[in-house]
């Protein structure tokens, strides 16, 4: 997936930064070989008129008297490789070290995108995505059904609880599969602790992974960055608001917990129809009921929800209760 404009450019900051730092590493050892060798800047200084003394010679001076260069600089080089040593620094001290020497801190080698780009992609990813931490538990293989009963069933599906989870968590693998091809976006509701916002990590994990930009955000944050921009004249908030409809998907947790008003419902639609109509993913995930989303939020916001999210619900006993009776485990 594409990086936008935006992303784009704070990949390249993060190699200028790399390049600037290795350049005054550099600087910072050859300060310090100098001050200990006194005959390496010496041997510079020679490099350098060996270098005049040979153009000289190209451009026609006859009181310049021709020679080897190649041959004259490698024995310099030889000479500044065993003072190196000899003073118990390595051979190339010196040079210009790079953090990926493949494509020399650039992030392109032979015209195509060195490997390190696509890591320091997903760094950033990670980053923007505000789950950098909480991922590397919540994903598809921390995932267990034996949360689930079997005994509880839904009065509505005449499912269990343990095959509704695993309905859910086919769909949002099969969420994840087509997220390249397939516009799509899901609603997760149902009862508090239940695993709807872990899913919804799990698919965010994946899709980092694979190059998609990814934003969470409860619901209190969502609408204190849409406040922000309303009210604010901030880079800072336009930019918050921009990443807000140009990521890949935007995750809303935790959806009825805010503090509800009219600003709040209108805005909520405007979010959701923009994605909607920009293409644009999103997952909700809320613990009211289809009839108090549609009492909070209004008929026209639930009706738009509704037509184009797959809605899932998830029940049963409180996970976190179960762990923590489990031993945290």
């Amino acid at each position: 997936m594409a990086l936008t404009n935006s992303q784009y450019d704070a990949v390249m900051r993060i190699y200028s930064q790399r390049q600037l730092r290795n350049r005054r590493e550099q600087d910072a050892r050859i300060r310090e070989a100098y001050a200990a060798v006194p005959r390496l800047p010496e041997i510079d200084g020679e490099v350098a008129a060996l270098s005049l003394k040979k153009a000289r010679v190209l451009l026609g001076n006859r009181s310049e008297q021709d020679f080897d260069l190649t041959a004259a600089l490698e024995e310099l080089a030889e000479e500044r490789r065993a003072l190196l040593l000899s003073n118990g620094y390595p051979a190339d001290y010196l040079e210009l070290h790079y953090d990926c020497p493949m494509c020399r801190d650039t992030g392109f080698s032979d015209g195509r995108k060195c490997a390190c780009f696509r890591r320091t992609e997903t760094e950033l990813l990670y980053e923007q995505s505000n789950l950098r931490e909480v991922l590397k538990e919540d994903n598809f293989e921390h995932f267990s059904l034996d949360y689930y009963s079997d005994e509880i069933v839904s009065e509505s599906s005449g499912l269990t609880a343990r095959q509704t989870a695993a309905f859910a968590l086919k769909c949002a693998r099969d969420f994840v599969a087509g997220f390249s091809e397939d516009f799509s976006n899901l609603c997760l509701y149902g009862d508090t602790g239940v695993g709807k916002t872990f899913l919804s990590h799990c698919i965010a994990r994946d899709l980092i992974e694979a190059g998609f930009s990814v934003l969470y955000l409860t619901s209190f944050e969502l609408f204190e960055q849409l406040e922000q921009h309303k009210f604010s004249n901030s880079e800072e908030a336009e930019e918050a608001y921009r990443h807000l409809f140009e990521c890949d998907l935007l995750i809303i947790d935790d959806l009825g917990t805010e503090l509800t008003n009219s600003f709040v419902s209108s805005q909520l639609f405007l979010c959701v129809n923009e994605r909607i109509l920009r293409k644009k993913s999103t997952i909700i995930s809320t613990n009211l009921s289809l009839e108090q989303f549609a009492e909070t939020y209004s008929e026209r916001t639930f009706s738009r929800i509704f037509s184009h999210y797959q809605m899932i619900r998830l029940f049963g006993n409180d996970i976190r209760i179960q762990k923590q009776l489990a031993g945290g485990k």
